[in-house]
């Protein structure tokens, strides 16, 4: 847990709250029950075919207790507790000007339709430094019996005390709704003594990929996956991210980009999805880091493409689990800066 602050001018009064922030846990009080239909939504959303996410008997052959949610389908609350974070406890960030940079999660058990999940939330680390404040924001999730499901942590950017552009406010509520409307309940309660989440439950996963058949410099296929203007709108509705840069060219625009952009989660869900398929079971991604450098830019009547490849970096005999480097590329672009997975093989 760190904070740092640098070439603050005067009294920052938002990076003294953010600071103060530091080390603080909080419970969610409510738990978010993780739907069948949510699954089957957000698989589709993120181009995730296997069968475990949309079929449930092909889930359970594979021993599982019911359809498998995709690795990042965790962002839905994740975005649900950030929004909530800033007006709570940081109002002088202006949220359109919060940028995610990185996302790092560990997958301690396959997330499954049916779970209940319990959170703790904790501002990590907050760096200022020359007028950019940089927040590490983890949380653990956990199911009904407090144990171990996924562990996320969240690098986004922010600004404070920065004129705000009247114009682009306008223009943002013209064209937003309500913003993200899943109904849940996202209230705060502080802890005193944490000590992290109990073991996970026992790991379920039947990946066809063999730790026999796997070399070091292997490489992963390459895959490309294509997205439309109805792609970003359709990861817009499910993901609950109501921010119009994703679908409305003005405010785009306004924000000085060429084009709607796609979701950097929605890359990171694509990629996740990538390797699970390679795997032959997506409960077998045990953890997946990715830094975001350059956006994927959807033009209004073409398709844009994410290119993935990957190759295998190390394996661990002892484990049976292997490293993957992951290669994003759109538009002739690198789109992560690092992107890494660690998966389990049989």
């Amino acid at each position: 847990m760190t904070s740092e602050v640098l070439d603050a001018p005067g009294k920052d009064l938002a990076a003294i709250d953010a600071a103060a922030m530091v080390g603080r846990r909080y419970r969610i009080v409510d738990y978010y029950e993780v739907g069948r239909e949510k699954i089957r939504e957000f698989a589709e959303a993120v181009k995730a075919g296997d069968p475990a996410h949309h079929v449930e008997h092909e889930a359970r052959a594979m021993g599982h207790a019911g359809l498998v949610a995709p690795l990042t389908t965790t962002a839905i609350l994740g975005a649900i507790i950030q929004k909530r974070i800033f007006e709570e406890f940081l109002p002088r960030y202006d949220l359109s000007q919060v940028l995610h940079t990185e996302q790092r999660i560990v997958s301690h058990r396959a997330i499954v339709a049916g779970d209940r999940l319990g959170c703790v939330v904790w501002l990590e680390s907050f760096r200022q430094v020359h007028g950019q404040d940089t927040f590490v924001f983890a949380v653990d999730l956990t199911d009904g019996d407090g144990g171990a499901v996924q562990s996320n942590w969240t690098t986004v950017v922010a600004r404070s005390g920065g004129e705000i552009d009247e114009d682009l406010v306008r223009a943002v509520a013209g064209v937003s709704g309500t913003g993200i409307s899943s109904g849940f309940r996202c209230e705060f309660a502080p802890i005193r003594d944490y000590s992290g989440p109990a073991p996970a439950a026992p790991m379920v996963i039947s990946p066809d990929r063999r730790f026999e058949s796997v070399s070091v410099g292997d490489p992963l296929p390459a895959r490309s996956f294509e997205l439309t203007r109805g792609d970003l709108v359709a990861y817009s509705g499910v993901s609950g991210d109501p921010n119009p840069i994703h679908w409305s060219d003005r405010v785009a625009s306004m924000v000085g980009l060429d084009s709607v952009v796609a979701h950097g989660m929605l890359s990171m869900g694509i990629a996740a999805s990538y390797v699970g398929d390679w795997l032959g079971d997506p409960g077998a991604v045990g953890e997946l880091s990715v830094r975001f450098s350059s956006p994927v830019f959807v033009p209004a009547e073409s398709r844009a493409a994410i290119e993935l490849t990957g190759k295998v970096r190390s394996i661990d005999e002892e484990n049976r689990t292997a490293v993957i480097a992951l290669t994003a590329m759109s538009a002739g672009r690198k789109i992560f800066g690092r992107a890494v997975a660690t998966v389990r093989l049989g």
